[in-house]
């Protein structure tokens, strides 16, 4: 069986260095803030609580072991001061010794004594220690030196086998003990208490440290997270608005390079456009009015060089008649009405009336109140209207033509419509009256769409903004 090669996610390096993971990069700001501070505030928080600790149980075994040389001392002291000159206790100094430990107010407190010269054992509770000498601990030094000092001592040595065969935890304390008359150092006072009370207390004092010193983090990590969340949601807003807007601008400006795209085409089809109005207006006056007086001038000719027929003067009267019809007619397809300061609504009942009364049809139209403040929105809902319905009535062959005029969602929509035989739309049709419309509304940045089917019905639909 063919093992699946192992892929691993390497993480990406940002400009600082820092890796960035996939799930990072979906976090809020507040809880990568929460995740990246978590170690650097645990480590300061233990450092903080080991550091107080520290300095707690110093302070404790410290004052423990002051107030406990001081008593010890009071006692002792007074018992052991011939001891100049001397390496141990003789027996009426150790019996004094003894019966003050065991049986006065030490007893309770003390579970075993020493009294060290320089190396060498004075006196101890355990008589076999008596007179040997061990090798300093620095704790003997000093105290030798004048310091009293206090720790728990792990009772290795050999002079700790007493101790040690009791299993009981033990605080060691080193008293010096000065001369009452010089006060110089003539000895030390090695003494052990019993530490389960000590412990008991110094676990306590640590608990409550800990404790304050844990809660001070957290207070402040719940203050500084807060702090951060509410940043982050607000960078998360602006974010938000921001993408929304960006999405926007993209948008517009897309649709804007369309519009400008459909409006450099439109003007380019514009000129050729209106090449061929040039064309067809050359024609028609060539075709009719021109042929209609050429014929006029003609028969005039004739009757110049005595050459006329009886009925020349209606010839050329008819003849001129005529040639004015034509470019009369010419000229009413070319002129628009006064349109200034109409509304759509006038502007399309102005076409309608306009095609009724040439065309003896009549129209049902549904014209709403648009309100229209560009003169060539005018002209454009004018000559849309002009085009469909004289299409409609020439060549649809229809019973029925209604238009629709209405304001819908910021637009201007018109719609044509009549029951007539359809046709099948072409793009790029070489005619001039439906392309013609279309650059017109386009040149506006509007639409015109056409449905017609071929068995019957057409709807030819314009939306200007």
């Amino acid at each position: 069986m063919e093992s699946s090669p192992i892929t691993f996610n390497r993480p990406v390096l940002t400009g600082n260095w820092i890796p960035e993971f996939a799930w990072w990069r979906r976090l809020s700001h507040a809880w990568q803030f929460a995740l990246a501070s978590v170690p650097v505030l645990l480590v300061g928080m233990l450092s903080i609580g080991f550091w107080v600790s520290e300095n707690i149980e110093e302070a404790i075994l410290q004052n423990r072991a002051d107030a406990t040389a001081l008593f010890v001392d009071s006692i002792i002291s007074p018992l052991i001061q011939d001891l100049s000159g001397q390496t141990v206790l003789d027996a009426p100094a150790r019996d004094k010794l003894n019966a003050a430990i065991h049986s006065g107010p030490l007893a309770s407190r003390i579970f075993s004594f020493k009294i060290w010269i320089d190396t060498r054992v004075a006196f101890s509770t355990d008589p076999e220690l008596i007179g040997k000498t061990f090798p300093p601990q620095a704790s003997l030094r000093n105290a030798l030196a004048g310091t009293v000092t206090a720790e728990f001592d792990p009772l290795r040595g050999e002079e700790h086998a007493f101790e040690r065969n009791s299993g009981l935890p033990f605080l060691e304390i080193h008293s010096p003990i000065r001369d009452a008359e010089t006060g110089k150092v003539v000895a030390v006072a090695e003494f052990y208490e019993r530490s389960s009370e000590i412990l008991a207390d110094l676990r306590r004092s640590q608990f409550h440290s800990w404790l304050v010193v844990g809660g001070v983090t957290m207070g402040m990590l719940a203050v500084l997270f807060l702090i951060v969340a509410r940043a982050s949601a607000q960078i998360e807003r602006q974010r938000r608005m921001l993408d929304s807007q960006v999405r926007e601008l993209s948008q517009i400006l897309e649709v804007n390079t369309g519009l400008r795209r459909r409006v450099d085409e439109a003007s380019q089809r514009t000129v050729a456009l209106n090449e061929r109005y040039l064309r067809r207006i050359s024609s028609d006056l060539h075709d009719g009015p021109a042929q209609h007086l050429g014929f006029a001038i003609m028969r005039l000719e004739a009757i110049r060089k005595g050459k006329g027929r009886k009925d020349d003067e209606d010839l050329i009267r008819l003849s001129i008649q005529d040639a004015i019809d034509e470019i009369r007619n010419i000229c009413r397809d070319l002129r628009l009405p006064e349109l200034n300061g109409l509304s759509g609504r006038d502007v399309a009942l102005r076409a309608i009336r306009a095609h009724e009364l040439h065309s003896g049809a009549t129209i049902g139209a549904e014209i709403s109140d648009v309100d229209v403040k560009s003169q060539g929105a005018r002209i454009c809902i004018y000559r849309f209207l002009q085009e469909t319905l004289s299409n409609a009535s020439r060549h649809a062959r229809s019973s029925w033509i209604r238009v629709s005029v209405k304001p819908q969602q910021g637009e201007i929509v018109v719609v044509v419509e009549d029951n007539g035989i359809g046709f099948t739309p072409r793009r790029h049709d070489e005619g001039l009256g439906l392309s013609g419309l279309e650059e017109r509304i386009a040149s506006l940045g509007g639409r015109m769409e056409i449905l017609s089917n071929p068995t019957g019905g057409t709807a030819v639909k314009m939306t200007l903004p």
